[in-house]
């Protein structure tokens, strides 16, 4: 089912007219939907869920922290402001601009509504019980899912389970307070559960079964016990009820309900290996990529379909390398080296940064730029398009110049350690042939070739976007779309926005959590380990060998990074860890740049900061958002987060 291609039904409507004396009021008006209408038949209700499915606050293709849910120009995604990427959109730290706060409360009004009326037609309407428990699931499902899109952006909110009406009700009691962050989590587990015990085992595409629910659940209690152990930030009301903030005496409780939640899923999903191969590079690789598009996949819990024509994204439009481009777009995200360098089987010296130099203190050179990369692990090749990598039958050219220098001898660093300033203004100069722009004179080579000085997908001294950082993205993006179709609106894979792998990593991370604090009944660090395994192994990345390896946190929080990147998790990772602040600190993030050594017919790799020099600095009072001060003035109840 694709909810968004069901029409908007109009609840309420304030009609002002002028009738006669014989005009029968007790009548409906024939333009407003009437409960009727809505609650008398399954189709009606489908058309409801529909509605509420289409509004659930899902951070898919279509959304951005700039402009929030359902935009279609998304340019400047998520993970081009956690490090993950750059974008020549991006050059600084933000948070989500927009506020979310009553587009929320709407949400759970219409599903506060349905909760409310669909038992009272039980009987008129001759639904099951089974269906009407079904249909009740859901809507606890998706207030869950609502709420811990609050908590997590500002902490204590108003929690309120019940329709809430003007003017039949006084203001007051309309003026809800923000209830405690630890009040807030409660309710969510308690509808996460609640939508457990009534949802089925199985249920159409794109709507919630049990599992989804219980997948949600080890989310946001992960979340929750997170905040518990890792926030310093507090914020009491006037009733000393803690609004931002959870006692940390509650974390390993919150830890216990992510990891008994996550373990419910077992058996019931797994990893996506259909096409993998033990030691086969090329099938792992391969087989990374189809579980993106596989719409059979035994690791799709829940989904966001879309469907040409009718519901439609952009997001090979707005990423395909330069030299696909038919839109006027193109590389909006572009993997940075910090990101890369979290991956396996690159060259790396002993504090894990890439390696580019021989012994000697010479660039390695290399006959292909594949050969750099001839070890990675596959996941990241199926996440990160490589220079001179494949894609849609076409070697995508990255490269940022020519060296046309003496290589006798090897080659000297083009410029000192941490320099900042670009190739044309550095002394390397008048040894490289660059190109500012796409549209390039070419180079003669010494044995009479030809040859662009950069790539025809970049990198570009003087147009920024294109291979900003010597890569581009490469995970979800729709290998079989001709080229021709690569235009806006016209993308419809389906977004997978929880899988298996995710409640995988949720429950190795609540349960190495719960084995640090000492907690008992169970064997925490065994099934941290037998998790992250499984998640290593399908990844082709180098194995742990034992529990006994699993010796920190920021194992299974690396492997987390890996795993669900590009997927608009990591920001809220990274915030609920709280150390955002700490990895964004004046931070400019690296980049890797391709060059050809004309001299030698090989190729080598130069690591440095990226070109624009863009700095990152994290605002701490980010880790909980800002309320909107128009919903401040409405209900002056509320309190403000810190800060604002």
């Amino acid at each position: 089912m694709r909810p968004s291609r069901y029409n908007t039904i109009i609840l309420s409507l304030a009609l002002l007219f002028t009738v006669s004396a014989c005009t029968k009021l007790d009548v409906p008006p024939m333009n407003v939907v009437q409960d009727d209408d809505i609650f008398g038949s399954s189709n009606g209700i489908a058309s409801y869920m529909a509605r509420l499915y289409g509004q659930l606050p899902i951070q898919d293709f279509r959304y951005t922290p700039r402009r929030g849910f359902n935009e279609f120009w998304i340019i400047d995604p998520f993970p081009t402001i956690t490090g993950e990427a750059l974008s020549a959109n991006q050059s600084s730290a933000e948070t989500e601009a927009v506020y979310y706060w009553g587009n929320a409360y709407a949400l759970i009004r219409d599903i506060n509504y349905f909760i409310k009326t669909l038992p009272t037609y039980m009987e008129a309407s001759r639904f099951s019980q089974e269906d009407v428990d079904h249909w009740l699931g859901e809507a606890y499902f998706m207030r869950a899912v609502t709420y811990f899109e609050l908590a997590k952006r500002y902490g204590g909110v108003p929690i309120v389970d019940e329709v809430l009406n003007f003017p039949e009700q006084p203001i007051e009691q309309l003026q809800v307070p923000r209830s405690s962050e630890e009040a807030t989590y409660n309710h969510i587990a308690t509808d996460f559960d609640l939508a457990w015990e009534l949802l089925p085992e199985s249920n159409q595409t794109g709507r919630a079964n049990k599992y989804a629910a219980a997948g949600f659940k080890s989310r946001a209690m992960l979340f929750a016990g997170s905040i518990a152990k890792y926030n310093e930030i507090t914020l009491f009301d006037n009733e000393n009820s803690r609004l931002c903030g959870i006692p940390a005496e509650r974390a390993a409780d919150f830890f216990k309900q992510a990891h008994d939640a996550a373990k419910l899923l077992e058996g019931h999903y797994s990893l996506y290996k259909n096409g993998w191969q033990a030691d086969d590079k090329e099938a792992q690789y391969q087989n990374y990529v189809d579980l993106f598009f596989d719409e059979e996949s035994p690791e799709n819990i829940f989904v966001k379909q879309y469907g040409y024509p009718e519901s439609v994204h952009g997001y090979d439009v707005y990423n395909i390398p330069y030299q696909f481009q038919v839109a006027g777009y193109s590389s909006s995200v572009n993997p940075t080296l910090d990101f890369v360098e979290l991956f396996d089987g690159l060259p790396k010296t002993s504090d894990g940064r890439i390696e580019v130099y021989d012994a000697a203190g010479k660039y390695e050179l290399y006959d292909n730029q594949m050969d750099f990369f001839a070890d990675a692990e596959p996941r990241l090749r199926a996440t990160v398009i490589f220079p001179g990598d494949q894609l849609k039958n076409e070697t995508v050219e990255i490269w940022r110049g020519i060296y046309t220098g003496d290589v006798a001898g090897g080659i000297d660093r083009l410029q000192p350690v941490g320099a900042r300033t670009t190739y044309e203004n550095s002394s390397a100069a008048s040894r490289l042939v660059t190109s500012a722009v796409p549209q390039q004179e070419p180079h003669e080579l010494p044995d009479g070739t030809l040859m662009n000085p950069a790539g025809r997908s970049g990198r570009f001294f003087n147009f920024a976007a294109p291979a900003l950082t010597g890569f581009s993205v490469r995970k979800w993006l729709n290998p079989d779309m001709p080229p021709a179709l690569v235009v806006e609106n016209r993308s419809d894979q389906t977004w997978i926005e929880l899988r298996y792998a995710e409640v995988l990593l949720n429950r190795a991370e609540a349960a190495y959590e719960l084995a640090e604090a000492g907690e008992g009944g169970a064997d925490y660090l065994g099934d941290a380990y037998e998790c992250i395994r499984q998640i290593q192994e399908r990844a082709g990345a180098d194995i742990l060998p034992s529990p006994a390896a699993l010796t920190s946190i920021d194992i299974i929080r690396k492997e987390r990074r890996k795993e669900l990147s590009f997927e608009n998790k990591i920001w809220w990772d990274l915030k609920r860890w709280r150390i955002m602040d700490d990895e964004q600190n004046g931070r400019t993030y690296r980049a890797l740049m391709p060059f050809y050594a004309e001299n030698a017919e090989k190729w080598f790799f130069d690591d440095r900061f990226e070109e624009r020099n863009a700095i990152f600095t994290f605002d701490t009072r980010w880790y909980y958002q800002q309320i909107d001060p128009g919903e401040i003035t409405k209900s002056p109840n509320l309190v403000q987060n810190p800060g604002y």
